[in-house]
């Protein structure tokens, strides 16, 4: 049986030819590949900064170290993403909370963020990060979000995983206007690919500074003072999460592709909205400030519909739909932290009845065709 995931890279014969050439090359690692990758995905954004990751994970670990996030203070996310986005706040030692979603676009609903933080302010319990998620690749209403960052206080780190090539009121996701810091991620099955990584953007160069020493074992090098020439020094703890030559030479090149990708997957998302003609599947709303990059494509199912069994109907087709995402706050891990996770109602209710078709850009017609003619035989069983 023909197997369709919901999403997969496209690599093409130049990309296998850059990657070919950094092999070929004196540098596979530690070389000049990376700073090119940096300074090119900066200008497509038109931030200040960039500083490449082993992925998206190890950025966002070291965006939060960056803002000095430590024992004792919060962290604040969306239920409605993959664990990472929460769990950054764990590796520093702080305590992680959840704001509710808004139904119609799946995002950290700013409304219910405000709410929450006037609760907060009362207790004491103020954020000092708050992570908004784009999630499927559709930008949150960053200018709220930062107009309440800058009344109480916190931190912003976007996590874009999910949105590069997206827009936001006419601006390239990751110029960081609205945000301290914005981490995408390349895993194979995002907009573009490295194999793997992830990358961290700002327009502070101490923020800078700070994402480089994390990354790189918290070691610096010294031009100035260094008679010796081999001599370095830790003065930070730090990690080893840099990206390689190898990935950052498949970075840009698929870079080159970015806005061929993105505009593919809206055509895509568009003609399942015109295929897709059911009473009982809600499908995904985009803002009008927003151009999203269409990581995902997620419907609904109504509620008076088995969506367990949609589900097995599709997979059974071949059609290898999944669930982004399970709550985290749901997770057995954030159960047993001790802290009380309240009035995620939206997110759960949106989690009993999500599904995530089929989206990328080799899919074809007729493969889409396929995906929706057994979604509403499914519907109809």
């Amino acid at each position: 049986m023909k197997k369709i995931p919901y999403g997969r890279q496209t690599i093409d014969e130049e990309d296998i030819r850059g990657v070919i050439e950094t092999l070929s090359s004196d540098y596979i690692t530690q070389g000049p590949i990376v700073e090119e990758f940096e300074n090119k995905v900066s200008r497509y954004c038109n931030s200040e900064f960039s500083i490449a990751f082993n992925s998206a994970t190890s950025a966002l670990h070291a965006a939060c170290y960056a803002l000095n996030l430590k024992k004792g203070d919060w962290l604040w996310t969306s239920p409605i993403s993959f664990v990472s986005s929460a769990n950054c706040g764990i590796f520093c030692g702080a305590k992680v909370d959840f704001v509710d979603i808004d139904i119609d676009t799946y995002n950290l609903c700013p409304i219910k963020l405000e709410e929450k933080l006037i609760s907060a302010k009362k207790n004491n319990t103020l954020p000092k990060i708050v992570i908004p998620v784009h999630m499927a690749g559709q930008s949150c209403d960053m200018k709220k979000i930062h107009e309440l960052s800058r009344q109480y206080g916190f931190k912003v780190i976007e996590d874009a995983s999910h949105a590069i090539g997206g827009e936001y009121k006419e601006n390239k996701i990751g110029n960081c206007k609205y945000s301290d810091i914005t981490v995408f991620s390349f895993h194979p099955v995002k907009i573009i690919t490295t194999g793997e990584g992830g990358i961290a953007l700002t327009n502070n160069e101490s923020l800078n500074r700070k994402l480089k020493l994390h990354r790189s074992h918290g070691i610096v090098r010294s031009e100035t003072n260094n008679d010796e020439g081999w001599l370095y020094e830790q003065i930070e703890l730090g990690y080893n999460y840099s990206m390689n030559d190898i990935e950052a030479s498949l970075g840009i090149s698929q870079l080159k592709k970015l806005d061929r990708f993105v505009q593919i997957r809206n055509q895509l998302a568009e003609r399942y909205n015109k295929l897709i003609n059911s009473k009982m599947v809600t499908k995904p709303q985009i803002s009008e400030d927003c151009l999203s990059s269409f990581h995902l494509y997620i419907v609904r199912i109504n509620k008076n519909v088995d969506r367990k069994a949609v589900f097995n109907f599709l997979r059974n087709a071949g059609i290898e739909v999944n669930v982004h995402y399970i709550p985290i706050h749901t997770q057995p891990y954030y159960k047993n932290t001790g802290v009380k996770f309240a009035n995620l109602t939206n997110a759960e209710s949106y989690y009993e009845s999500a599904i995530t078709l089929p989206i990328f850009p080799s899919l074809t017609q007729s493969d889409q065709d396929y995906v929706v003619d057994t979604l509403m035989e499914s519907i109809d069983l």
